[in-house]
């Protein structure tokens, strides 16, 4: 089977290293990928946002599935372009794909199919400088459309709130949610959905503030654990049935059905789970933390998804735990200096510690910086504890000039 993965971050990586371990492929393509990609499969260099030239390296290489990383081409339509020419791809339709590419799509689905979110209100962003100053302290705000995790902000003032809009403004945003804060842990549930379908594939916790406690800027993300220690097996059940279940069931109602993996980022409170959001594809950095746990094979699972088989998959997983560290370019999620030498990869010698390129690229036979998010070091081990002090101890191996990462990950 010829298979090609479209992205080229961390998320990739992962799956571009999980895909590879299947005895079904026959040659592994990635398009644009990165040096630690580059490993495992041919580099293809046609960006995520090209969908005519993704669409013919398709055709012409006799790609027998694509599988979409990031959020990006979703949002331009490769699924339907491909689904079109009857070309086999694993991911939902652009609007589908809205449930993650539009917050106010998001926010005015769940209010009508009732799925538990927090209350929120859709506005022109120059409405919202007046609005701010009439809300309770703190206040989210998320910037409608994509914004590569850097799209919301939790203001604890006006000032606060006045910065995080201007910054919406800079990145090109025109509408935004003002959304009441809510207190408790986030977690983060991930679905294999098949239209009205869906059984739970795994849980992961992220870390998406830049330091330690989870202060400083939103961010991508900056590290994960998987499994969530927080999420129950009754916790579980009561996500599937009153969220999974009628977010699929009202895309159907909307001529929007969803195929893929439907990623639900949840904060647990005292009254419950609610929705703080809804991502199209695999998160980044749970991937990093959950493939590495994957023991199914994952042609297996696209196959049943797309096959409408879904009842009949049975999912393998490691007992052990995952802890994925990410190390930055310094500025991150700021501007930021590309060309930064890698040294120290060479020096993991951990087998079950698994170094995920993000931004990276080769010149020569060096591996420099190359992104904002540079490398996801992914460790193994039979309890939190243990998989944590694998990770940081590969950490201590490796630097750049400027690097910076949390050092809270799995503590």
């Amino acid at each position: 089977m010829n298979i090609l993965v479209i992205g080229g971050g961390g998320r990739e990586a992962a799956l571009v290293y999980k895909i590879a371990q299947s005895n079904k492929v026959k040659k592994l393509f990635c398009a644009p990928g990165n040096a630690g990609i580059a490993e495992h499969a041919t580099l293809v260099p046609i960006a995520a946002d090209q969908i005519d030239a993704l669409f013919l390296f398709a055709k012409n290489n006799h790609i027998d599935l694509t599988v979409v990383g990031p959020e990006l081409p979703l949002s331009l339509g490769i699924v339907d372009r491909f689904r079109e020419a009857e070309l086999r791809i694993f991911g939902p339709s652009a609007a589908a794909a809205q449930i993650e590419t539009s917050k106010a799509f998001s926010k005015r689905f769940m209010q009508k199919y009732k799925i538990p979110t927090p209350e929120a209100e859709v506005m022109p962003l120059h409405e919202a400088y007046e609005r701010i100053r009439t809300v309770t302290m703190p206040i989210v705000l998320k910037m409608d459309g994509l914004a590569e995790g850097k799209g919301v902000c939790i203001a604890q003032n006006v000032h606060e709130a006045e910065a995080a809009l201007a910054a919406f403004k800079g990145r090109g945003g025109t509408q935004i949610l003002l959304e009441r804060f809510l207190t408790g842990v986030e977690a983060t549930f991930f679905v294999l959905a098949d239209h009205d379908k869906g059984i739970p594939f795994f849980t992961a916790q992220d870390y998406k503030r830049l330091l330690d406690g989870d202060l400083g800027p939103n961010t991508g993300g900056m590290g994960s654990i998987s499994p969530s220690p927080t999420i129950t097996s009754a916790l579980e059940k009561e996500i599937m049935a009153t969220i999974v279940e009628p977010t699929l069931k009202g895309l159907v109602a909307e001529g929007a059905p969803y195929q893929g993996i439907l990623y639900v980022g949840l904060m647990l409170t005292a009254e419950g789970p609610f929705v703080l959001e809804f991502n199209a594809r695999l998160g980044d950095p749970e991937a990093q933390s959950v493939l590495r746990r994957l023991q199914t094979d994952w042609i297996d699972i696209v196959d049943a998804v797309l096959e409408h088989r879904l009842d009949q998959l049975q999912l393998a997983w490691s007992n052990e735990t995952a802890v994925a560290v990410v190390l930055a370019s310094a500025g991150y999620p700021g501007p930021y200096k590309k060309g930064e030498v890698i040294l120290g990869l060479d020096r993991i010698n951990d087998p079950v510690v698994t170094p995920f390129h993000s931004g990276t690229k080769k010149e020569g036979d060096q591996i420099l910086t190359n992104g904002g998010r540079v490398l996801c070091l992914t460790a193994l081990g039979k309890d939190q504890q243990e998989a944590r002090e694998r990770a940081y101890r590969a950490v201590d191996r490796v630097s750049f000039h400027g690097m910076q990462y949390r050092k809270d990950i799995g503590k």
